[in-house]
């Protein structure tokens, strides 16, 4: 990890043109930003070029951006571990619900070089998965695309959500207090663009739910939601079929062979989720004012919802 992975030369030009990054001085833009890391006595960060870069990158290297991000990204790991910071690849509860297919980033991205599409499906028994494990699986996903895709840390993301699967029981393990948390880590701590989020096959009794969770995004990425109905000849408006899963007629790979070859990802990156209790933030430390995650006062949780 302390080198830093050449760039295929499409997405280098992009990086060029849309990111801000200008090659020369990149090596310079990573020393500026791990002498800063070092000055902050409250901060024990990653500071391998790899994983910084990408900071940077998302950032569209604006330095205090990139700073920002770095310390909520750190901030929301400490404060919220059991929710935000995944530390054991081998968690025989994680590669359940992994090999279940639930969250999938599928092989190859969208027009073959641009944004990785993550595929989110509700398909886990709720009396054996919490939702806890479902976001810890979700950004444990996500700290291997910050690190091992140039995909997604390019041309961001595309979240492809079905809820054909999606129950009232499921919606009952959501808390306003855990919505909140997993957005506010999303939009705010990583590094990654959100290109869309398209939700499909949407049961009636979860327009509710999902009025509620479209309250908590910023207008900005209210904006890149798009629904489309069990038809899913009308996705191809946004995503051709042939870039989603073979299980939904595309040619996108099948989601069980796709689960088991990424499984290997985990394993390269053992050493560093391990490494991950290692790194945060000590708030007592701190010479200024805390990240404010707008946690406080959430609490509740759905069940005045009519799921009927």
């Amino acid at each position: 990890m302390s080198q830093l992975q050449a760039l295929p030369e499409e997405l280098q030009k992009v990086a060029i043109e849309e990111l801000g990054e200008v090659p020369s001085r990149l090596a310079d833009d990573l020393q500026t930003l791990h002498l800063w890391i070092q000055q902050q006595p409250h901060l024990k960060a990653r500071t391998d070029p790899q994983f910084l870069v990408q900071f940077l990158r998302g950032c569209k290297f604006s330095l205090e951006r990139a700073k920002e991000k770095l310390e909520s990204y750190y901030a929301l790991k400490s404060k919220y571990p059991e929710l935000l910071r995944p530390t054991n690849v081998d968690d025989p509860q994680l590669r359940k619900l992994f090999q279940m297919g639930c969250i999938v980033p599928l092989p190859t991205p969208l027009n073959e070089c641009g944004p990785r599409i993550m595929l989110y499906r509700y398909n886990y028994p709720v009396d054996k998965f919490s939702i806890e494990d479902v976001i810890l699986l979700d950004v444990l996903l996500h700290d291997l695309l910050l690190i091992d895709d140039p995909y997604a840390c390019i041309n961001g993301v595309i979240y492809l959500v079905d809820l054909s699967c999606f129950s009232a029981k499921h919606i009952l393990q959501f808390s306003p207090s855990i919505l909140k948390k997993s957005l506010t880590y999303m939009e705010n701590s990583l590094p990654l663009r959100v290109k869309a989020m398209g939700l499909i096959n949407m049961p009636a009794f979860a327009e509710q739910f999902c009025n509620l969770f479209m309250s908590f995004l910023s207008k900005k990425l209210r904006e890149r939601v798009f629904f489309c109905s069990k038809k899913l000849e009308h996705l191809k408006e946004r995503i051709p079929l042939k870039y989603l899963p073979e299980d939904y007629g595309g040619k996108n790979g099948r989601l069980s062979n796709v689960c088991e070859d990424y499984a290997k990802t985990w394993d390269k990156y053992r050493q560093f989720f391990q490494e991950n209790s290692q790194f945060g933030v000590e708030e007592h430390l701190r010479s200024g004012k805390a990240v404010n995650d707008g946690m406080y006062g959430m609490g509740g949780s759905f069940r005045k919802i009519d799921v009927d």
